[in-house]
């Protein structure tokens, strides 16, 4: 973690100064009075319900060594901090505090740096690259949903001085995000994963989405020049219909090389002869930008799941990791919960619990991934609403239940209300029968109507966004 002492402070980050001893060494960054431990650095953030300034008493008692306040300090603040040879700093906008003194750190540690972002597969790409890269690196990685403008410099300041790899997940709502995070990150490689419809409420169109998520260029060195080791290279998904539109108006212009993944003759590094096994997890066979060429498994349910693995595979070869390696990794991949898992129900059914999230790319990819299994009993497939979808929110749910309904599960119940029902109808519309598609309001009312009528031989996808909170259905079933 970050190590500083008190007096470069000021220097880096601009805040002010009001008391505290310079010489004090600063030990790691927290945001939670709670998790303050001797010598931490704490920062204040005000929020709606809870004020962090007024936390800073109970910092200082715990041993910070230092507090970051948006309000001036009282008298009494300052006459505590002086009595436990804490230091008091003040600053404007105390996420900016966070991303200066991630980007001093960043800057010092001279570490490869690799930053994903996208519509969809963010996580499965982030953690199949630690675990390609742990083979040999010591890998530092963005832990949980600390992947927004507060938790990524946290990762960043949290990281081991001796850190040779981060890999840092950058999520965004809106423009100008990425790009504060890349300045920040420095990232010596990007992928993009997808440009979807994640977000197309608050950004308007895919072409908007495309052009935020192409800001993470902006802190990336240019691929003619050595940085720390690499020349810096942008991946891409060689299918996606937005990849031209990035190359040419932000890599090229960026002077950024592209590595273009997928299944494709035209892709540098391409997956062929995709099989879904009964267990749902992909055999493919992998092509490298040299030529070589393996079939490999990969842990990870769903035929989707290939091109985030493609991504990871490509920079780990830029990094020097082994063929073999790569094979024996696919093969015992652990990815973040939630995210296309196969568990066993009480009852013995099955359940693809995708519940974390939800976005129209990866609903499809989820049913495709339901009528690929095999299933001796009946496809069921529960379906929460969407969020961030905005104005084109009916139209996207009506193409998802569209889309269900061309998949033929057995069952579809869709969760929430009038963009669940847009789902419901549009399934109907497209074929289904009226008693095979149902509506209920909440997750509650699935597990009522739903949790005991599933038999042992069913197969049952459970998705939808995190507000639906379809993740209770799970823990109910299972």
């Amino acid at each position: 973690m970050i190590e500083i002492p008190v007096r470069y402070l000021e220097g880096i980050t601009g805040a002010r100064p009001w008391t505290g001893n310079a010489d004090r060494v600063c030990k790691g960054v927290v945001i939670d009075s709670r998790a303050v431990e001797t010598d931490s650095i704490f920062v204040a953030f005000s929020g709606e319900r809870v004020d962090g300034n007024d936390f800073a008493p109970a910092a200082i008692e715990a041993g910070a060594a230092c507090v970051v306040l948006t309000r001036e300090p009282s008298r009494e603040l300052i006459r505590t901090a002086d009595a436990h040879e804490c230091a008091v700093f003040t600053c404007e906008d105390p996420t900016e505090f966070l991303l200066l003194l991630a980007q001093g750190y960043r800057a010092r540690m001279h570490c490869t740096v690799i930053g994903v972002t996208g519509s969809i597969g963010k996580t499965t790409t982030k953690d199949t690259l630690a675990a390609l890269l742990s083979t040999r690196y010591r890998v530092h990685v963005t832990r949980g949903n600390y992947n927004n403008l507060i938790g990524m410099p946290l990762t960043i300041l949290s990281a081991p001085r001796d850190t040779e790899v981060m890999v840092l997940e950058m999520g965004m709502d809106g423009f100008g995000q990425i790009e504060r995070l890349s300045r920040c990150a420095q990232p010596t490689y990007a992928v993009i994963t997808k440009i979807g419809t994640s977000h197309i409420g608050l950004l308007g169109s895919r072409e908007n989405i495309a052009c935020a998520k192409a800001e993470i260029l902006v802190g990336m060195p240019p691929s003619s020049e050595n940085f720390e080791g690499h020349h810096a290279a942008l991946v891409l998904n060689g299918e996606d219909d937005f990849t031209p539109f990035i190359i040419e108006n932000f890599a090229k212009p960026a002077g950024i090389d592209v590595i273009l993944c997928g299944t494709s003759d035209d892709d540098d590094v391409s997956a062929r002869n995709i099989e879904v096994g009964e267990d749902g997890c992909p055999v493919f066979d992998i092509t490298f930008e040299d030529g070589a060429q393996f079939k490999t498994r990969l842990a990870v349910t769903g035929a989707q799941s290939v091109v985030n693995a493609l991504y990871a595979a490509a920079i780990a070869r830029r990094l020097g990791i082994a063929q073999y390696t790569i094979h024996e990794v696919f093969g015992a991949l652990e990815i973040t919960g939630r995210r296309t898992e196969v568990r066993r129900a009480a009852c013995g059914a099955r359940v693809i619990d995708d519940s974390y999230n939800a976005a129209p790319e990866s609903m499809a990819a989820a049913l495709n991934l339901l009528a690929e299994l095999p299933c001796a009993g009946d496809r069921i497939a529960v379906l929460g609403e969407m969020g961030e979808l905005g104005e084109e929110g009916a139209r996207l749910h009506e193409l998802t239940g569209a889309y269900a309904a061309a998949k033929r599960p057995d069952v579809l119940v869709c969760v929430g209300g009038d963009n669940a029902r847009h789902m419901a109808d549009a399934a109907r519309l497209m074929g289904m029968a009226d008693d095979a598609v149902r509506v209920v309001p909440t997750t509650e009312a699935a597990i009522a109507r739903l949790a005991h009528a599933i038999a042992p031989e069913d197969l049952v996808l459970v998705k939808g966004s995190r507000f639906v909170g379809l993740d209770r259905f799970v823990e109910e079933v299972c």
